[in-house]
């Protein structure tokens, strides 16, 4: 099966034999091509942008109720081929299968959520002027062509996101999808068509690796797209944003992240131990809010310490998958800095082995058992960089204040925890944290169609979902009038 692009409302297949014209896609569970997938080429690029322009004009005048409609059907088809899915996230992702369940359920509320705040959203207002004889009236519109770039690992709730209050708002949009994962963005596109989105108002594309910076630069470049968003890497952000600023346009960014987890001396550290261990090994800790950094009040840390460690025991004995054999490695060198700089190990200390196979017992590059690290100081390569894997490091403190300057110490703010019994307390330390998104007594991982959700200094800029997202994908247009 070769996965097409979606554009104009037509599915797109390779019309040669070229062979850069489709790229394979691997399973890292099972180290197979589980099928191929059209590489669009710059003419692909310009035809997406040609009926996302040409869309615009009657997309942008359709009411909300219509748009509401399109999306809540658009949600109910996609809930109604979960099995179907679930197996295309497992097999291109790697994802254990509940991970899985809760994206399609996820996104099918998120896309509810968004549908019935149109019109609350598109609204404007008439502000009194300093003229007594002039009138004004303050509008909300939308931009026009909106290009949306999302990640492999979540790609139904980050895919949909980076469309849905754009589309909502009037904005039409080009979703270019994971190389990773084509097939459910495949899905995503499909849905929305099916829903009874105009052809244009929607184009699905996907890029080979090699070709990936040629077509994005020429999109981001392109006249026709007015904003976009982009959900990934901090490396590949800047990139993206530097691009945006070449072209002044504006962007919305989520980026990585180096979440931290406080356990102050007074929290329930059952409920702490479950929940850093979740919030750092969920996905295989392939999650941006995924806890990198577990902080404990030394009163309390050898309990805690012993808490954890029979947590992940419990959770995960199997090594887990990750999306490719580069994020293995990237966590091995991490841990291996920090052991060779003075840290010791709590748990995996076979990391270095080579993982096999569960059903065929081949060697597996992709595999990994969760790694926890005691002892990481600022000299470490783990203190600082984002490992998006199995790797957490647990870190005794004296103080609440110590407790936050070691979070706030990282170019990352976009998720962090705080456990505690004591909400007063909870609240002063999170009002302190430098990032978007502090939950108390819950995991780092928390994202939800009704909160805003973005990040602070490497972590990014602008806000989705809720109100919050209609508002990076409208403008106002002030008009006055005198009588």
């Amino acid at each position: 099966m070769t996965i097409p692009l979606l554009i104009n409302g037509e599915e797109i297949l390779p019309s040669n034999s070229d062979p850069e014209s489709t790229f394979p896609v691997v399973s890292p569970s099972t180290h197979t091509i589980v099928h191929t997938c059209t590489s669009a080429s710059p003419a692909h690029a310009s035809a997406a942008l040609a009926a996302a322009q040409v869309a615009f004009s009657a997309w942008s005048r359709t009411t909300p109720a219509h748009r509401r409609n399109i999306i809540m059907k658009a949600a109910d088809l996609l809930e109604a081929r979960a099995q179907e899915l679930i197996k295309a996230m497992c097999d291109e992702t790697g994802s254990q299968e509940g991970f899985a369940v809760f994206n399609v359920h996820t996104v099918a509320e998120q896309m509810r959520d968004t549908a019935g705040r149109i019109s609350g959203a598109v609204v404007g207002w008439v502000p009194q002027c300093a003229d007594e004889d002039t009138t004004a009236m303050v509008l909300k519109e939308p931009y026009g062509v909106v290009l949306g770039i999302a990640p492999w690992n979540a790609p139904y709730i980050l895919g949909v996101r980076a469309v849905l209050c754009a589309l909502a708002a009037g904005n039409t949009c080009i979703l270019k999808g994971s190389e990773l994962s084509p097939l459910c963005y495949h899905h995503i596109g499909r849905a929305f068509t099916e829903a009874g989105l105009p052809p244009g108002a929607l184009n699905v594309i996907f890029t080979s690796r090699s070709a990936s910076p040629a077509i994005t630069t020429q999109l981001i470049s392109a006249p026709e797209v007015k904003k976009i968003n982009f959900t990934g890497s901090t490396a590949i952000g800047a990139l993206i944003a530097a691009a945006c600023g070449k072209a002044l346009k504006p962007c919305l960014l989520e980026l990585g992240g180096k979440a931290s987890a406080i356990v102050l001396e007074d929290a329930d550290l059952d409920k702490a131990a479950t929940a850093c261990m979740l919030g750092a090994f969920l996905h295989a800790g392939q999650v941006c809010m995924s806890t990198e950094r577990i902080l404990v009040h030394e009163a309390v840390v050898d309990e805690f310490r012993e808490k954890f460690k029979n947590a992940v025991a419990g959770f995960s004995p199997e090594a887990m998958v990750l999306v490719q054999g580069a994020g293995v490695e990237k966590n091995r060198v991490l841990v291996a800095d920090a052991l060779g700089k003075g840290a010791q190990l709590l748990t995996g200390h076979e990391y270095m082995k080579e993982e096999v196979h569960p059903e065929t017992g081949k060697p597996s590059e992709t595999r990994l058992k969760p790694i926890v690290v005691e002892g990481v100081t600022k000299e470490m390569r783990l203190y600082r960089e984002e490992s998006f894997g199995p790797s957490v490091s647990l870190t005794a403190v004296k103080s609440d204040d110590e407790a936050i300057e070691i979070a706030n110490d990282s170019e990352y703010g976009l998720n962090s925890a705080v456990f505690t019994k004591d909400l007063s307390r909870g609240l002063r330390v999170a009002k302190r944290l430098e990032c978007g998104n502090i939950h108390i007594n819950s995991m780092t991982i928390h994202d939800e169609a009704s909160l805003p959700h973005g990040g602070v200094k490497s972590s990014g800029w602008g806000r989705f979902n809720g109100s919050w997202a209609f508002d990076e994908f409208l403008r106002a247009k002030t008009i006055t009038f005198k009588a």
